[in-house]
């Protein structure tokens, strides 16, 4: 099989544009697609994060960079406003080198995000998420202290 690049979409609202608010929910976006689709960071060629022009206090991106992506490119720009738009919302594209078939790659948005693809809507149990969160903490704690 022929390793190809990829794109994985995701995206997630949060409720007050604050940088640690961002951040977090970044995070817990990347780790999302990260989990369900098995990628490493080694495998990930590039990621492009976008914001709606009302999320300004953080980059994305540096959510990324504490998860351990230190040699992933990385870039961050604004959706464009589009009049009834959804607001708050922080999206990705990581381009990803796999050999996975398209169809079935798990893009993940989450919640007021969902209504962008409510068929890509994913559901974990609640030990799935725990088990997410302490790989997070378990990365922010290396990247705190390499």
């Amino acid at each position: 099989m022929t390793t190809l690049c990829r794109g994985v979409r995701g995206a997630t609202t949060v409720e007050t544009d604050d940088r640690e608010t961002i951040l977090k929910a970044t995070r817990e976006l990347l780790a999302l697609i990260i989990h369900l689709n098995g990628i490493h960071k080694e495998d990930v060629a590039s990621a492009l994060f976008t914001t709606t022009p009302d999320l300004n206090s953080a980059f994305p991106a540096t959510a990324a960079r504490q998860i351990g992506w230190l040699d992933v490119p990385l870039m961050c720009m604004h959706e464009i406003e589009v009049p009834g738009s959804l607001s708050r919302c922080i999206r990705v594209l990581l381009h990803w080198n796999t050999e996975t078939p398209q169809a079935a790659i798990q893009h993940v948005y989450l919640k007021e995000a969902q209504s962008l693809r409510p068929d890509k809507t994913v559901v974990l149990s609640n030990v799935d998420m725990q088990e997410l969160y302490r790989w997070i903490e378990e990365q922010l704690a290396h990247w705190r202290n390499p």
